[in-house]
C-alpha cells in the first residue's frame, strides 16, 4: 500500500478551510482568553457593585408580625405569586420610589428610600417598623428589574429579572442569544443617568469583560446587537435576487403576450 501524500492540490483546498475556521471562531466565541485552561479554574476579579435604587423603581415591601397578624393585610404585595404576576398588577400593588426619592407605606408613612441598596432599604424600613409593631419581620423586594434586548438575538423583547443582579450574559440568555450574524465585539449598552443617556460598547469575544462595571446590568438598561456587515451584504443579495425574478418574470410574461415583438 502506498504511503499518502500530500498534494498541492490538497493543500489549497485544506489551507483555506482551516482559516475560515479560525476566522469564524475569533468572530463567535464568547470570553476569549489564552489564560482559560481545561484542569485549573482561572480568577477573574470584577465590579460587581450593589444597585441603588432610584425614582420610578418598584418595591413589594411586607411586614409580617406574629404577634399582630392583621399587619401582614396591610402590605399586600405576595412575593409568593410574583413570578406568575404581570407587569401591570406589580406596577400597581408595589411601593414605587417618587421623584423626590420616598415611598409611601401604611402606618409608616413617607420614606426617603434612594440611593439606599435593597437590603439597605429594608433595614432602614425594619427599624421604621419596629416602632409600630412587636415581633416584625421587613422583607423587600425590588420588582421591577427589567432590561431590553434588542437586534441580533433570538428573541429581542424586555425582559424582567426576579433577582437583585444580572449580567450582560444572563440578559443575552434570556433573549434566545445572538444570531449568527450578530456582532459579538460591538454591542451597545445603553444605561439611563440623571443627565442623560449613556453608551457604552461590550466586547463579548473579550474576557476582560468580566472585569468591567458594565458586566452587571442595572434596572432599565438596553442592550443593542448591532449585525455584521456579512448579513447586510446577504439582505442586499435576496433583494437583488428578489428584483432580477420580477425582472425576467416580467420579460417572459412580455414575450408570452407580444410573440411577434
Amino acid at each position: 500500500m502506498k504511503p499518502f501524500k500530500f498534494r498541492p492540490v490538497f493543500l489549497c483546498v485544506i489551507a483555506p478551510s482551516l482559516l475560515i475556521s479560525c476566522y469564524y471562531n475569533k468572530r463567535l466565541v464568547y470570553l476569549q482568553d489564552a489564560r482559560f485552561t481545561v484542569g485549573k479554574p482561572t480568577l477573574v476579579e470584577g465590579k460587581r457593585t450593589a444597585y441603588q435604587l432610584q425614582p420610578a423603581d418598584i418595591l413589594s415591601v411586607q411586614i409580617k408580625s406574629s404577634a399582630e397578624k392583621e399587619v401582614s393585610g396591610i402590605f399586600n404585595v405576595s412575593t409568593q405569586n410574583m413570578m406568575m404576576a404581570n407587569p401591570g398588577t406589580l406596577f400597581l400593588e408595589g411601593y414605587s420610589i417618587g421623584a423626590n426619592g420616598t415611598i409611601t407605606l401604611p402606618i409608616l408613612g413617607e420614606l426617603l428610600v434612594k440611593d439606599l441598596t435593597v437590603e439597605e432599604a429594608r433595614q432602614f424600613i425594619q427599624a421604621c417598623a419596629n416602632k409600630y409593631f412587636n415581633n416584625a419581620t421587613v422583607i423587600v423586594k425590588l420588582i421591577s428589574f427589567k432590561v431590553t434586548v434588542l437586534g441580533e438575538v433570538k428573541n429581542p423583547g424586555y425582559y424582567f429579572v426576579y433577582n437583585n443582579q444580572a449580567t450582560a450574559l444572563e440578559a443575552l440568555g434570556m433573549a434566545g442569544d445572538l444570531t449568527n450574524f450578530g456582532n459579538r465585539k460591538n454591542v451597545k449598552l445603553l444605561r439611563q443617568r440623571a443627565s442623560g443617556t449613556e453608551v457604552v460598547l461590550l466586547d463579548l469575544t473579550d474576557a476582560e469583560l468580566l472585569k468591567s462595571e458594565y458586566f452587571f446590568l442595572k434596572p432599565g438598561d438596553v442592550l443593542y446587537v448591532e449585525p455584521l456587515k456579512a448579513r447586510s451584504k446577504r439582505m442586499n443579495l435576496e433583494l437583488l435576487s428578489v428584483v432580477f425574478a420580477a425582472m425576467t418574470t416580467g420579460v417572459l410574461i412580455y414575450s408570452y403576450v407580444n410573440p411577434n415583438r
